[in-house]
């Protein structure tokens, strides 16, 4: 399954409609004083919309890639017009000033920083000012990168923002072409973590998880494994063959999609069907646990593409999940 006109026009239009809605916005934000306490665009010129502010930047994203593949969609020309106006020097130097705050360093790590890169990596596909515009923005994120990454001497494998992995998998592919010191960085670190795991139980998911620390982790190793991923995965997930640990072949109960993190689940079931199509891609037909992979992308994108859309709670910033479950980055 591929994303399709129909799909283009409900997750842009509503995208759009909340990308400038500067409330109801969760503020991340260390006050130095009195003179912090302002409305959220006069923080973030850009990326006040969206409830928060890697929301905002993911829904960019998002409606770019979808301009680009769908460019004769009306919500097409509405993006160009949008990204014309927002995407702009003074804008973008606003946002900087904000990262050069006292006590902003740990700002949206690693979550922000890895979508702030997968926006500009978008941009730059486009014939527009927008990805140089962006280009300060990312050359800091990536130069975050270079500073935290050595230090983190434990990964994050958490299902929420905080998990490495997911980070390091948008940020890998936003180096690929632009940065090659970045990817020796980010393979090196990936190796140190992960490649000794072996037989994940997969105690998951968690109640508020968006991601699959265990197949969030696969997917970033099939990336930098290349040929050895799948004597590791064999390893990690010995028993996947037979569907094992079950949780990760099933898709997670949604009880209540107006609480905000409980309709983190939705999010989970589209990572993981993203996670499941990348595995069984670098593994390869012929591998016993692709057909089966194949079958879970299939049964999480059933319980969650009918929910993208319909509460703000979710609506704010699940059709990037979407759009990375049917497409990829």
């Amino acid at each position: 399954m591929e994303s399709t006109p129909d799909h283009a026009a409900r997750f842009a239009t509503a995208t759009l409609s909340h990308l400038g809605r500067e409330y109801p916005y969760k503020m991340d934000l260390v006050l130095n004083g009195p003179e912090d306490a302002k409305p959220p665009r006069e923080h973030h010129p850009i990326f006040h919309g969206s409830f928060d502010w890697h929301s905002c930047v993911h829904g960019w994203w998002q409606i770019l890639r979808l301009a680009r593949r769908f460019p004769d969609l009306p919500v097409a020309a509405e993006t160009r017009a949008r990204a014309d106006a927002m995407l702009v020097p003074e804008k973008v130097a606003g946002e900087l000033a904000f990262l050069n705050r006292p006590y902003s360093a740990s700002f949206e790590r690693p979550y922000g920083w890895a979508w702030l890169l997968a926006l500009h990596a978008e941009a730059e596909r486009h014939d527009a000012p927008w990805a140089a515009a962006l280009e300060p923005l990312a050359a800091a994120f990536a130069a975050r990168f270079h500073a935290f990454l050595p230090k983190l001497t434990y990964p994050l494998r958490v299902g929420t923002h905080f998990n490495i992995a997911f980070a390091l998998l948008l940020a890998r592919r936003w180096a690929e072409t632009r940065d090659p010191a970045l990817i020796n960085l980010i393979d090196a670190r990936a190796r140190d973590w992960f490649a000794g795991d072996r037989d994940c139980q997969a105690w998951e998911p968690g109640g508020d998880e968006f991601l699959s620390s265990a197949l969030t982790e696969a997917h970033l190793m099939a990336a930098v494994l290349g040929e050895d991923f799948t004597h590791w995965f064999d390893a990690f997930l010995p028993r996947a063959a037979s569907e094992q640990p079950a949780t990760l072949f099933t898709p997670a109960t949604v009880s209540d999609r107006s609480d905000g993190k409980i309709a983190h689940l939705d999010g989970l079931n589209l990572s993981r069907a993203w996670s499941w199509r990348a595995i069984a891609a670098a593994l390869g037909p012929a591998h016993r646990v692709s057909p089966v992979a194949e079958a879970a992308v299939q049964r999480h994108l059933a319980a969650a593409l009918p929910h993208v859309t319909g509460d703000y709670m979710g609506e704010h910033w699940l059709a990037s999940f979407a759009l990375l479950a049917l497409d990829g980055l």
